[in-house]
Parts: C-alpha cells; sequence; structure tokens
C-alpha cells in the first residue's frame, strides 16, 4: 500500500508541476485535511501516526566555520562521518517507506568527498535532493554537484560583510560565500533554484541586518526564509554570556522585525515562501520558547547524525543507529509510532522547527496569528 500511496503522489507531483494554481489548490486542500487531523487528535492521540516524507541527514560533523551558536565540528558529533554505502541504504530505504524529500547537510556537507555520488544516487531513485551549505566552497564544488543533478540549494546566511565574519569566527569568509553564491548564478542562472536562511539572533535583529540579507537575496534571485535562533537543539550554543540569545527587553526589536518581514512578504510574496501566519509568531517563539504549546508535526521526518543515530526530529526521540540496523528496521516500528505521538503531544524539550507547517494546521494559532494586525 506504500509504494501505491507513494507512486501515486509521485504521479500528482509530476502532473502539476507546471500548473501552479492547481498545485497551490492541492496544498490548500491538504493544508484543511491536516487542520481537521490535528483538531481531532487533540482528544484521540491514536490519529497520528509516522508518515515519513522527508529525511534530514548530517552526512558530516565537520566544519570548515567555528560559527558563535554551533557545536558542528568542535563539541558535537567531533569526527564523524557517514560513508557513501550507508547514505545510500539509507536513501533506499526512505524511498521506499514514501520518502519524497532528502536535505543533505552538516557541519558543512560540500566537506564530504562523496556528496556528488550521494546527490546522484538520490535523484537517480526518484527523491527531490537539496543542499544545505555555508557556500564557502560552492564555487569550487557547484560544478561537480550540478552534473550529478542538484538542482536546489539552502544557504546560511548569518549577517552581510563584517558581521557575517564576526560570527563565523573565520576571517573574510563572508567574500568567499559571495563569490560561490555568485559563481552559482553565472554558471547555471536560475536553474537551480537558491534559498537564502536568514539566522534571526540577538545581534541580527536590527534594520540594517535584515536589508543586508533582502539585498543580498534581491541581488542573486534567492527566495528568503527566516530561521530563529535555538533554545534546545543539541547541537546549539548562546554564545559567550548568552550573546545571541534574546532577552525579556528585546520583545519590540523583535516585533518591529516581525512586522517588516510581513510587509516584505506582502510586497514580495513569491520570494518568501513563508506564511505571514508564521512570520507574526516569531516574536512569540523567541520569547516564550518551551511554552509556545502549538502541537509537533514531525511524524512526517526523521533526522540521522553523523555518527549513525537516527532520531525522529532534530531535538530527541531516539529511534536507533544506522550502525546496528538498517532504516527500513526502525521506520513505522512501535517506537516510531510512539515517538510521533508523544512529538505531537510536546513531551519534549519544544521547539520552534517546522513552525509554519505547524501553524498551518493548527487551528488556534493560524486564528490568533491571522487576526493579528
Amino acid at each position: 500500500m506504500g509504494k501505491i500511496l507513494r507512486k501515486g503522489r509521485d504521479a500528482i507531483r509530476a502532473a502539476v508541476r507546471d500548473k501552479p494554481g492547481i498545485k497551490s489548490a492541492l496544498v490548500s486542500a491538504e493544508d484543511s485535511v491536516e487542520m481537521w487531523k490535528h483538531s481531532l487528535a487533540k482528544r484521540f492521540p491514536s490519529l497520528i501516526k509516522p508518515r515519513t516524507r522527508k529525511m534530514t541527514v548530517a552526512i558530516t560533523a565537520q566544519c570548515n566555520l567555528r560559527c558563535v551558536g554551533c557545536k558542528y565540528g568542535r563539541d558535537f558529533m567531533p569526527g564523524h562521518v557517514l560513508s557513501l554505502d550507508m547514505v545510500k541504504g539509507l536513501m533506499d530505504d526512505g524511498r521506499a517507506a514514501g520518502a519524497e524529500t532528502i536535505r543533505l547537510y552538516g557541519g558543512e556537507p560540500l566537506l564530504h568527498k562523496d556528496l556528488p555520488a550521494m546527490i546522484e544516487h538520490g535523484i537517480d531513485i526518484g527523491l527531490r535532493v537539496y543542499v544545505t551549505t555555508n557556500g564557502v566552497l560552492l564555487e569550487r564544488r557547484i560544478d561537480e554537484m550540478y552534473d550529478a543533478g542538484l538542482r536546489d540549494i539552502t544557504l546560511g546566511y548569518y549577517g552581510t560583510g563584517a558581521r557575517y565574519d564576526a560570527y563565523t569566527q573565520r576571517g573574510e569568509r563572508f567574500d568567499k560565500m559571495e563569490a560561490g553564491v555568485a559563481a552559482v548564478r553565472e554558471r547555471y542562472g536560475k536553474e537551480v533554484g537558491m534559498q537564502l536562511n536568514f539566522l534571526i539572533m540577538r545581534p541580527s535583529c536590527d534594520d540594517e541586518a535584515l536589508q543586508g540579507a533582502w539585498d543580498f537575496a534581491e541581488r542573486y534571485d534567492m527566495s528568503f526564509h527566516t530561521d530563529l535562533v535555538h533554545y534546545s537543539l543539541p547541537y546549539f550554543t548562546e554564545g559567550l554570556d548568552s550573546e545571541i540569545q534574546f532577552r525579556p527587553e528585546d520583545g519590540p526589536k523583535l516585533q518591529r522585525m516581525a512586522d517588516q518581514l510581513v510587509a516584505l512578504k506582502e510586497a514580495h510574496p513569491k520570494r518568501i515562501p513563508e506564511s505571514i501566519e508564521s512570520l507574526r509568531s516569531i516574536p512569540d517563539w523567541l520569547t516564550k520558547g518551551p511554552d509556545m504549546r502549538i502541537p509537533c508535526d514531525v511524524y512526517n521526518m526523521v533526522w540521522i547524525g553523523a555518527d549513525g543515530s537516527v532520531k525522529l526530529c532534530y531535538v530527541t526521540f531516539d529511534l536507533g543507529n544506522l550502525h546496528d540496523q538498517r532504516l527500513s528496521e526502525m521506520l513505522y516500528s512501535e517506537t516510531h509510532t510512539a515517538a510521533t505521538r508523544s512529538a505531537f503531544k510536546l513531551e519534549c524539550p519544544n521547539c520552534h522547527c517546522e513552525r509554519d507547517s505547524r501553524i498551518k494546521k493548527d487551528r488556534g494559532a493560524k486564528r490568533l496569528y491571522g487576526s493579528k494586525a
């Protein structure tokens, strides 16, 4: 049955790829169904079941930056790297289980010598593959990734110029990152889709930082996405004296940032895919933290670390380790099902990952942030 449903979704996706109107209507219909399911699941948790559509895989813990808010490359899974065979195996198992998308990241994935082979294999078996990178090595490696079939890149953006270099703690990396992005556009034009992930943290919550990121996205024709500084990820650090974390007195700054993002969304809806409701919710996520009680929808994903560990999500709910068993043995097991229901009920540290889709599926949150002027 899983294979039949997967083939059906693949056929529908292919049929509407060049029909944005129909695609939008189908997405809207699915959102409505999911909203009803989430409403009912608050009383009947058994409605929540695993439905693995996407995989996020840290193929290496190595990194060529030393970002203030990140432990990768230092204290988190130091030295661990996934082999090509292991990644191919988890791709095969995930695809057979219904996965449609795989995100390859790290650490810094462009440091992995076998990244092009991973991309090629994923695309060959029908996965949508995208890579999340800091961009420093893009100019050097984009050709082999493109030849392998890569057409989607997301880029971490931590500030413009000296701000980027200060946060990444590696001098003159901003210029290399920009040269990489420019190289993608010069060589492949719009054949490669690129998304800028602007990290909202205390040092970047101001007009200058937002304008710099927006100008960069427009200059290289990138879609614009917001990431929020974390408070519960195992590889996150707040920096010296919690320098990148928000404080109660930052509320007005956060509200101004959210208002500006909403205005940009209204003026440029195609460049910002994120919903207005999600943008309006940003101040609450960053001031309330774990007290934001919007049910989680990570039943549609699995996270795999560079040490082979498999979790339901970025934060918690261990499912096993690829060094001990195949992914196919973990997916849709009793442990997997129990984890999805616990995540839905927020029996976890609670994070703001997937906030846009969570808000779209929660009637109360959608009403709250949809009504704010």
